[in-house]
């Protein structure tokens, strides 16, 4: 009886574990394709806490993979004007819950303020594997959404 209360336990958590959802949303209205430059906002009125701060080379690593140059929010001051018509302000935030932890990467014209992107990483163990697992796990999945968001071109 112990048993199938063990095999009922992981094939529940299996399932739940299968229905976390990783996904991008893109504007209808937006060509992704025109943006070069990416800066990641980390100032006094937007930053990630602190006990995260190490999965953030993580986040860093993601949109650096894609095919957007990183620039320093300290000297997007230094871009021509034309340069800032391709540069998208880059925010994130991290959800994390027993249930599932979630990591969502925004992608804001520089210009204009309007969001064009939105890209989620979703990764649930149900606390079995521990909350740096489930972190990583979101961060790879959100990485993910963000290659494929914003493909390197060949």
């Amino acid at each position: 009886m112990r048993n199938l209360k063990y095999i009922y336990t992981l094939v529940v958590a299996i399932l739940f574990t299968a229905c976390t959802t990783s996904k991008s949303t893109v504007s209808t209205n937006v060509n992704l394709s025109k943006y070069e430059y990416a800066s990641i906002i980390n100032n006094d009125t937007y930053h990630i806490p602190a006990e995260l701060m190490e999965y953030e080379i993580q986040l860093f690593d993601a949109v650096e993979n894609s095919h957007l140059k990183l620039v320093s929010d300290a000297r997007i001051h230094d871009l021509t004007p034309s340069q800032k018509e391709k540069l998208l302000l880059v925010k994130y935030g991290v959800n994390v819950q027993t249930e599932e932890t979630i990591v969502t990467v925004n992608f804001i014209d520089y210009n204009t303020g309007r969001p064009v992107a939105s890209c989620r990483g979703a990764y649930s163990s149900l606390g079995i594997a521990g909350f740096s697992h489930d972190i990583n796990g979101a961060i790879s999945r959100v990485a993910k959404q963000i290659s494929e968001t914003f493909p390197k071109s060949n």
